[in-house]
């Protein structure tokens, strides 16, 4: 019975310091050598209107584009620097927003500003040619 409940109070310590550690240690950035894609078409400038957010695919990660209220088009990693969600933006706060533990981030920096994340987001490079908006590598 000692055992049982030992090893039941070593899993629950588990369970219960797991998300302490991760905020103290957050993951390493990510390589950009794991993917070779430099540039992606995301959309046309006329599909995405002012106040949204499109999520989409940059090689091997998620990541965001958005279109603020004052026309400016900013795209950034979707991957949370708390635990690694993806974010998602969120016009009726106009904020990116992280559903997991309700972490906040400017869109139109990455700053995060509310909520348990520890760092910005990384940003992404835009561009428009020709209607089509472009993100690639900072």
């Amino acid at each position: 019975m000692r055992t049982a409940l030992g090893t039941v109070a070593v899993l629950w310590g588990g369970v219960a310091l797991y998300p302490i550690y991760r905020y103290l240690a957050p993951r390493p950035d990510t390589s950009d050598d794991e993917t070779q894609v430099t540039s992606v078409e995301v959309c046309k400038l006329s599909e995405l209107p002012k106040n949204s957010g499109k999520n989409f695919r940059f090689g091997s990660f998620p990541a965001l584009l958005i279109h603020t209220e004052d026309d400016g088009l900013h795209a950034f990693k979707a991957v949370c620097t708390h635990l690694g969600c993806t974010v998602q933006y969120r016009g009726d706060i106009q904020r990116i927003f992280c559903a997991c533990h309700g972490g906040q981030y400017d869109p139109t920096t990455g700053k995060n500003i509310a909520g348990p994340p520890p760092k910005p987001l990384d940003s992404l490079k835009v561009a428009v040619v020709n209607d089509q908006v472009v993100v690639s590598r900072a």
